[in-house]
């Protein structure tokens, strides 16, 4: 197995941050083929989450879900995923040829996870991807939840409304998150999804268009800061574990490296704004339910949100 190299927007990212040799030697674990310990652990998981584009480019991250052994590797550069998108969902028609992915598995109870992407196509018993990349992920800013099968038959999923902007209910729904998921793409590099998590209250909501995060310590590699450094597409989704339903988000996203900003969020080294485009709801969407265990022991606490000096503004 090769390893690959960072692109110009990761090295960037690197050197401001002054992570370059922490994430050179790290370079090691990114992969182009499954090893057998990720080919294991892909077979447990109920949870995919795929990060794709639609044809306007803009990005997306969506849900997939099944019984354990939904996903599959049945070779070491190969992903099988036996579902489809719940409906309403673009991930259909985003994939409808060869298309870049992004994929992320995670498992909220142990707190590990596996990155990875390629190129996707829909067959006749589901999703196939070629892979061009894989590496873990440490365990870090993951709230444990255990998941159980729904008591009764799961409710059909469905299509919820579409907006270009907040609503008072959607922006009170991430105003509680403790877990979204951020897409990301580069030219040549590939299409990405990650993980952010902190205590509820992380995300901050400035306005029916605007989100902003804390962007907290991690491996010091930027694959997501990287890819807006050169290209500020994104694609952010919220669950809602309680109620099964998702929130999608699409936009722009940049990083605000400014410490005057940073300050308003305890923890932050960097602040990230998401300028929103169109919201989708997806109804019922995951048909698991999912126990909440603890909050990560490395979740920063909660600041008084931004006044003035709001990198919005």
């Amino acid at each position: 197995m090769k390893t690959i190299p960072y692109h110009s927007g990761e090295v960037a990212v690197q050197e401001q941050a002054g992570t370059r040799p922490m994430a050179a030697h790290l370079a090691q674990i990114l992969q182009t083929e499954f090893p057998a310990r990720a080919r294991a652990f892909l077979g447990g998981q109920p949870l995919l989450v795929v990060s794709s584009a639609d044809a306007q480019g803009r990005l997306w991250a969506s849900v997939l879900t099944g019984a354990p052994g939904f996903i599959r590797a049945p070779d070491a550069r190969t992903l099988h995923v036996a579902a489809r998108p719940v409906p309403g969902d673009v991930l259909a028609a985003n994939l409808a040829a060869d298309a870049a992915l992004g994929a992320l598995v995670i498992d909220f109870e142990t707190r590990h996870r596996i990155r990875l992407n390629g190129r996707a196509h829909w067959a006749a018993d589901g999703l196939v991807v070629a892979l061009d990349e894989v590496f873990t992920n440490c365990p870090r800013y993951i709230q444990a939840r255990e998941w159980h099968a729904r008591p009764g038959p799961p409710a059909p999923p469905q299509a919820g409304a579409v907006a270009a902007a907040l609503t008072p209910a959607l922006e009170e729904w991430i105003g509680r998150a403790d877990t979204f998921f951020l897409a990301s793409a580069h030219a040549s590099a590939g299409l990405d999804v990650s993980h952010r998590g902190g205590l509820p209250g992380f995300v901050r909501v400035v306005d029916a268009h605007t989100l902003e995060w804390p962007d907290y310590n991690g491996n010091g590699m930027f694959q997501s800061l990287g890819n807006l450094a050169l290209d500020p597409r994104a694609g952010l989704l919220f669950p809602d574990f309680a109620t099964g339903h998702v929130l999608q988000l699409t936009g722009q996203a940049r990083t605000d490296w400014d410490p005057a900003h940073a300050r308003h969020f305890p923890g932050a080294e960097r602040v990230v704004a998401f300028q929103v485009a169109e919201a989708r709801t997806l109804c019922d969407a995951l048909p698991l339910q999912w126990a909440f265990g603890s909050y990560s022991p490395f979740n920063p606490p909660v600041g008084s949100p931004a006044g003035p000096e709001s990198l919005s503004q």
